[in-house]
């Protein structure tokens, strides 16, 4: 199974007493999507599930790819590692998943996947992180298949 994280690019810093779940993109971040969905769609395989935080910031990354997706509430910021990897059925979907989301959320989650002493990993905005299960002599791996930045791409 391969689980493929990416992280929002960049949005609007967050004003108190605003709606965080509002947040809009900024021209840059709006740039660093299309540059990372122009490299995603290259790479996906055919069939891949594509789910996404209903924030707007996390929606607006994903539409830069063109493909359909669903909006998935447990995404959302406060979602937690348990949340988003029942949802994707890791490590025994035979589906590969693009999951559009958070920090704090998807750094947990790899942490966890990845055997990291740390709970957290940083994830930069814009960026995707490729996960693959498989199993090797009947015990269960977690391999990063590759972590890209849009700034590299």
């Amino acid at each position: 199974m391969d689980l493929i994280f990416w992280r929002h690019a960049e949005a609007e810093e967050w004003v108190e007493g605003c709606n965080d779940m509002e947040r809009s993109l900024t021209p840059r971040g709006e740039k660093q999507a299309a540059r990372m969905s122009q490299w995603l769609d290259r790479q996906l395989p055919d069939g891949v599930r594509i789910v996404c935080s209903p924030a707007r910031r996390t929606e607006q990354t994903v539409l830069a790819l063109g493909r359909k997706y669903k909006l998935r509430s447990e995404l959302s910021p406060d979602g937690t590692p348990d949340q988003l990897l029942e949802l994707v059925q890791w490590p025994t979907s035979r589906q590969t998943f693009l999951v559009v989301g958070h920090q704090p959320l998807l750094g947990q989650t790899i942490a966890r996947l990845a055997g990291l002493q740390d709970e957290e990993c940083a994830v930069r905005k814009g960026g995707v992180w490729w996960l693959r299960h498989r199993e090797r002599h009947g015990v269960g791996q977690t391999v990063v298949v590759t972590v890209q930045s849009p700034e590299m791409l």
